[in-house]
């Protein structure tokens, strides 16, 4: 390699430092959401891509910035109850949660999945917590009532972030379980997406970022499957509403358009398999994801 080469490339690899650092220093003293989805973290460890997010959120910390985690476990939960001979019983998405799979729910996300995460973040370098929203009354919720009865599945009807703030500011990682608590302080099951965007709606945070087995939202066009890199609201409800988008990214769409409609400026749907995607999508103008913004323009 010639003289002129290395300069060449040292050059390059500067440039590259130099913008990621702007970043850095961009985005020092932010929070950021990130929903870590069951289906990832139960592979977490299988392979390169899963095992980067705890270190990525490390990263984070260690760069100023305030990573507050939100945690789902469905594959975790569904093997317990088979363990116990519980049938697992779903209805548009959502598991039918009657008193005995609270129990499991509750065991498996704030228990053995939490502590779990807090166990590997702290291995990692990192400082963390393991709450449940039943803690400090996180999230408040009631009965999701509907045509089907689905027992102790709750929708979050406030947020506490008190004590999620104080964490942060006191230099900790907050690792949440998607687990709420009703007006008698009994437990309720939430969808971990909507958990997160209600969270991230409260703290005021800067983005919010849902990490998936997926790598973001595709769409046909001329007969290939195409990655879409930024959507604005109203594209993303004409693709839930042609069907585009559907089944289990239906929940994580719903959670990206509410925490935008409640002021945080964008929301990333993310593979969390994909070696430092969080990096990526967090410090690179081009990310790997889907974004979804209120109004279209170069991704930052």
């Amino acid at each position: 390699m010639s003289l002129v080469r290395t300069r060449e490339t040292v050059a390059a690899e500067g440039a590259l430092i130099a913008r990621g650092l702007r970043y850095v220093q961009a985005w020092r003293g932010r929070t950021v959401v990130v929903k870590y989805g069951g289906s990832v973290l139960a592979r977490a460890g299988e392979g390169d891509g899963g095992d980067t997010v705890i270190e990525d959120l490390v990263l984070l910390q260690g760069a100023g910035i305030h990573p507050v985690l939100v945690h789902g476990g469905g594959p975790e939960i569904t093997r317990w109850l088979e363990r116990l001979g519980i049938p697992s019983r779903f209805v548009q998405g959502l598991r039918v949660t009657d008193e005995a799979t609270m129990e499991v729910v509750e065991m498996v996300l704030a228990g053995r999945a939490n502590k779990a995460l807090v166990g590997r973040l702290t291995a990692a370098g990192g400082s963390a917590v393991g709450l449940s929203g039943r803690d400090a009354r996180l999230f408040e919720a009631a009965p999701l009532r509907g045509a089907v009865d689905l027992g102790r599945v709750g929708q979050i009807t406030a947020v506490h972030p008190e004590v999620v703030q104080t964490l942060a500011r006191e230099g900790h990682i907050p690792v949440i379980a998607s687990v709420g608590t009703d007006a008698r302080g009994e437990a309720l099951n939430l969808n971990a997406d909507h958990a997160a965007a209600a969270l991230a709606q409260a703290l005021g945070a800067s983005k919010l970022i849902l990490l998936t087995d997926v790598e973001g939202i595709y769409q046909e066009r001329n007969g290939e499957r195409t990655l879409l890199s930024v959507l604005t609201v109203e594209e993303a409800r004409m693709l839930v509403e042609d069907g585009t988008v559907s089944r289990g990214m239906i929940p994580k769409v719903e959670a990206a358009l509410a925490a935008l409609a409640g002021g945080v400026p964008s929301a990333h749907i993310i593979s969390g398999e994909v070696p430092h995607a969080l990096l990526v999508e967090l410090f690179t103008e081009e990310g790997v994801g889907t974004m979804i913004v209120r109004q279209r323009e170069e991704r930052a």
